[in-house]
């Protein structure tokens, strides 16, 4: 369960970090609304890393979900911001996403 926990909260973060690059692209309320989004998608992402790390080991946990969250923010850049989708870039977030189920598979928990 902690895993799933620890998965939901990597997710939050992607939504933190997309949060902050609308805020930057929007001004007046709207920024702000972005803004508050990031702080409600912060605040659920912590809470999740804390309670996942409960159970396992801070080091795996910790790893996993900035993986998860560097994977999606790269992603997001890349569909959503229109960022580059070069083959170095696809090519280390592959390196990425591997080192993550890595972790998983080698954690005692």
């Amino acid at each position: 369960m902690n895993w799933i926990l620890l998965i939901i909260g990597g997710l939050f973060e992607v939504g933190f970090a997309t949060c902050l690059g609308k805020a930057k692209e929007n001004s007046g309320t709207t920024a702000v609304l972005w803004m508050i989004g990031f702080l409600i998608c912060l605040t659920i992402s912590m809470l999740l890393l804390y309670k996942a790390t409960q159970t396992l080991p801070i080091g795996t946990a910790y790893a996993v979900w900035t993986g998860i969250g560097a994977v999606g923010t790269v992603l997001v850049g890349i569909f959503i911001f229109k960022e580059p989708a070069d083959f170095w870039r696809i090519f280390f977030i592959t390196t990425l996403i591997a080192s993550i189920i890595g972790l998983k598979f080698v954690s005692e928990h």
